[in-house]
């Protein structure tokens, strides 16, 4: 199991932390370092300037939006990172939920969400591969563009720039069995959500035909400190964030994600408290055993026996988030 990195996306601004942090997790031997997207930066951009800063240590998007750009401008934005960082990049993929990507990027959420992803990721992977000019006839991406408005000059491209890695890894963020098992079949890797090594059941079906090399990448907040409820708080934060706020109440894929992990009417009963405004009640709502249970939070001896059941289950990826320098370290030495 590789230790990863996962710094999300801004809030207000730049953290004028996250540079001293990704060298140190590099410094400590981590395998990668991540970077997101939602409604404010992008996820490309902070990685070129990490790339910049780093020699060795993997950049992944987890996740880039995949409403938020063309499938070949995200292949491009992938193959030139790549380049400039010398291989190092991983390419992480989601298609948000109906709330963001017509409130956010003004366009319309798919009718077939597993279909669009699947035309999604068949052009990316023509654009790396450079095999020949573009061309795909799908229900929601065309190359050359067929709809109503066309002017019926497009001409299939491939591109200028030869890609570094025509296998550059990709990797697809997804919560439903249906969007996990074609994760399975089309990507190189799954960058769960939420992930329970308690719970090796609600995985064990799905993934029965992945591949060996086929990465799972789960994130979960660590912590080390002598008060866990108090530790869990920050986790419960982001949890009723999600669950109440990203996405709408008859709508919302990580509130459904919660229910089939065993918390059905709790996942409710949050997105009912956020929707009317009490985003604290919404937080404490959130139950400390799920909290606990996606994440590593407590004194050191704590997290030492629960990375056991991490490092049992499926996964082949650690993405740790919310780190400290003390943190990575502890981690660090855990793993080693």
């Amino acid at each position: 199991m590789r230790l990863g990195l996962a710094l999300g996306y801004w809030g207000r601004g730049p953290d004028p932390a996250h540079r001293e942090l990704v060298q140190e997790a590099e410094r400590l031997g981590y395998d990668s370092a991540w970077t997101a997207e939602a409604w404010g930066s992008d996820a490309f951009t902070p990685l070129a300037w990490l790339a910049a800063h780093t020699t060795r240590i993997r950049l992944g998007t987890a996740i880039a939006q995949m409403s938020a750009r063309s499938p070949t401008a995200t292949a491009m934005q992938a193959l030139t990172l790549d380049h400039l960082s010398g291989g190092r990049v991983l390419l992480g993929l989601g298609l948000s939920g109906p709330q963001v990507v017509e409130g956010w990027y003004g366009r319309p959420f798919p009718a077939s969400p597993l279909t669009a992803t699947r035309e999604y990721v068949d052009i990316v992977r023509q654009v790396l591969r450079r095999e020949g000019p573009v061309r795909l006839d799908g229900r929601f991406h065309q190359h050359p563009y067929r709809g109503p408005d066309a002017t019926g000059l497009g001409k299939p491209l491939k591109p200028i720039t030869h890609p570094l890695r025509p296998t550059l890894p990709l990797l697809l963020g997804a919560e439903g069995p249906r969007n996990i098992a074609q994760t399975i079949e089309i990507a190189d890797g799954w960058l769960p959500l939420y992930w329970s090594p308690l719970r090796p059941e609600l995985y064990e079906q799905t993934l029965a035909g992945a591949r060996e090399d086929f990465l799972i990448a789960p994130m979960a907040r660590a912590t080390v400190c002598d008060d866990i409820a108090e530790g869990l708080l920050p986790v419960k934060a982001t949890l009723a964030f999600y669950i109440g706020g990203m996405g709408h109440t008859t709508r919302n894929f990580h509130a459904d994600l919660m229910a089939r992990m065993g918390y059905e009417d709790e996942a409710r009963h949050i997105q009912r408290l956020f929707a009317d405004g009490r985003r604290e009640d919404a937080i404490r709502a959130v139950p400390d055993a799920f909290a606990d249970e996606i994440s590593l939070v407590g004194p050191r001896a704590r997290i030492a026996e629960r990375l056991e059941a991490w490092r049992a289950s499926r996964i082949t990826d650690l993405l740790i988030t919310g780190a400290t320098p003390t943190t990575l370290r502890v981690l660090a030495d855990l793993t080693r």
